[in-house]
């Protein structure tokens, strides 16, 4: 069963772009695109809709006010140029507010979002292990989908980074410092200028070097502190 998306805007290029990022998500079905609110309306009361991506300048009729008309409990995610709604955006209910031009990473956020809420309303059970927390990456014009628990370490390689796991190494278009950010802080550290290590996953320290699995990683000298605190703690 897919979920069952809308997307709403009278910019063709906005729409566009959403279906583009939509194709790597193959849980996900775009059922119908609008550029008219009047007709969304109709559409939307009259067939099963999962979740709505609205703009909120929209012509004859504001988003704000479509979503007021809507009779379902179809999820709104609102998308717009402006940031000053979004605390009128929430009293109305809505999911996610997302800023246009939408990154990739916060529109998996997003996504996430209406999995986790199309789940408890389908009474859905998902096992929760450590494994369920993952990112994604791209990788060869695709988005993978990796355990956060699987993750050995990240290295920096200029404007590449390599993520490896047990069984397989990722290359991906991305800095470090991003991704090391959409990683949980207390079970990741940045041990040198180009590298992020699990901290679970650290076998032994020795010197200026810790060992996972077969890898020997260097300490940044700036980081060398921080390092033997957080590891030998």
């Amino acid at each position: 069963m897919k979920i069952k998306c809308v997307l709403i805007d009278d910019e063709p290029l906005a729409i566009k772009v959403l279906q583009n990022y939509f194709t790597n998500f193959t849980d996900f079905e775009v059922i119908a695109t609008f550029n008219n609110s009047l007709e969304a309306l109709d559409f939307i009361n009259s067939t099963p809709v999962d979740a709505v991506f609205l703009d909120i300048n929209m012509p004859m009729m504001t988003g704000f006010e479509l979503i007021s008309l809507i009779e379902s409990k179809t999820k709104v995610i609102i998308t717009t140029a402006f940031r000053e709604f979004a605390a009128e955006s929430y009293d109305l209910d809505v999911l996610d507010y997302l800023v246009k031009p939408i990154p990739l990473p916060r529109f998996i956020k997003c996504i996430n979002k209406i999995t986790t809420e199309y789940n408890l309303k389908n009474n859905i059970k998902v096992e929760t292990t450590k494994g369920d927390s993952h990112i994604f990456i791209k990788v060869d014009k695709k988005m993978m989908k990796i355990n956060i628990e699987e993750i050995l370490f990240v290295e920096g390689m200029k404007e590449y980074i390599k993520v490896v796991t047990p069984d397989k190494t990722y290359i991906t278009h991305k800095s470090l410092t991003s991704l090391s950010e959409e990683l949980p802080a207390d079970r990741f550290l940045r041990i040198h200028k180009s590298y992020v290590i699990a901290l679970n996953k650290v076998k032994s320290i020795e010197g200026n070097r810790v060992q996972i699995q077969s890898y020997n990683i260097p300490i940044g000298r700036n980081y060398s502190k921080e390092v033997k605190n957080k590891i030998l703690e």
